[in-house]
């Protein structure tokens, strides 16, 4: 593809972990020019010299978001806190400018649900039921004729790809799913919060949101909308001492008696981010540091009617980042895999 070929896009609030891991894997994308990147606090400022990662690469300052034209843009990224894309979102669609929003301002259909969860009055509801979820093993047809779509979240991807072939093949227990998942501290975000020092993280690992995550609403949306019924699932999230990364560790209870690995790898042979590794494999979250891949091994452990999918992701890349990037190319008809042929970090 030509340069005269390649997509005008704007990110609105980069000073972030998701950010950041948006603007590396979009100054190597063969069909993007970066055309504006906003930060209020860090208006003015090159972005090389707020991440010398980039030095090089991108020759950008942030820009105010107020002064940013992001209506020259084919698609802006909300990588901002939850509450701050639905107040722009409807002026740029407005505009004919494409938007995926990586926070959660989208993700639930009713706003009811969404006003309890995120403790905000939703300022653009009637937009909620035009928004296409972005999983693309989920909604692939319809994400690649979006205007708007709403970024998942880094456990409801880990938990759902782990539950999808199951929930579709109705050969397990509806009423009785379990996630268990742990997620790296870069899950918080790049803010000053006591629980995330480093003498606070470190050496230490604890469940949290024991009573209800955020996430859960929307992990229950996407299975009850496969399986037509409501689902009920167990979520508990924990914070493990590791920078990058997701493990969910999901249960659910066999009600047909199935080859569970070769329903897996049918439902994933033509995805090329979901890895469904030889029977008996236990993934690392290593093993996707820094990709766009998610792993996953079956176990039915001593044969029994139990069965327990273990998944894991880059929470930054497949759960953040690397996944608006995949939803990009769906939108705009790109090769899925353009700028995210990237191999995992080891050590």
């Amino acid at each position: 593809m030509s340069n005269m070929s390649k997509i005008k896009v704007g990110v609105v609030g980069a000073t972030g972990y998701t950010g950041v891991e948006l603007l590396r894997i979009l100054v190597k994308h063969p069909h993007v020019t970066i055309q504006a990147v906003t930060s209020r606090a860090e208006a003015g400022l090159s972005i090389a010299s707020l991440f010398p990662s980039l030095r090089g690469l991108i020759e950008l300052k942030f820009e105010d978001p107020k002064t940013a034209n992001l209506t020259n843009c084919d698609l802006v990224f909300f990588a901002t806190p939850n509450g701050i894309a639905m107040q722009e979102v409807p002026a740029l669609l407005k505009a004919g400018v494409k938007v995926i929003d990586l926070a959660a301002d989208f993700r639930l259909k009713d706003a009811n649900v969404w006003e309890k969860w995120y403790n905000m009055p939703h300022s653009c509801s009637d937009l909620l039921k035009d928004a296409i979820y972005g999983l693309p093993e989920m909604n692939r047809e319809k994400i690649k004729k979006a205007s708007l779509v709403a970024n998942p979240g880094c456990y409801p991807t880990a938990i759902q790809l782990g539950f999808i072939p199951l929930i579709e093949s109705g050969v397990i227990d509806l009423d009785d799913l379990i996630a268990d998942a742990k997620s790296g501290v870069s899950g918080a975000g790049r803010k000053a919060e006591v629980n995330a020092l480093m003498a606070e993280a470190s050496d230490n690992f604890k469940a949290y949101g024991v009573e209800g995550h955020r996430h859960l609403p929307e992990i229950t949306q996407g299975l009850s909308s496969l399986a037509n019924q409501a689902v009920h699932l167990t979520f508990v999230p924990h914070l493990t001492p590791m920078i990058r990364g997701i493990h969910a560790t999901l249960y659910a209870t066999l009600t047909k008696k199935t080859d569970i690995q070769a329903l897996f790898e049918s439902r994933y042979r033509d995805e090329s981010f979901v890895d469904v590794m030889p029977k008996g494999s236990h993934p690392e979250t290593r093993s996707v540091r820094g990709s766009n891949q998610c792993r996953i091994s079956i176990h039915q452990p001593q044969g029994s009617h139990k069965v327990v999918i273990l998944s894991v992701i880059d929470n930054l890349v497949k759960g953040a980042a690397g996944q608006a990037v995949q939803n990009m190319n769906l939108m705009f008809d790109f090769p899925e895999i353009s700028g995210l042929d990237l191999v995992p970090l080891m050590p």
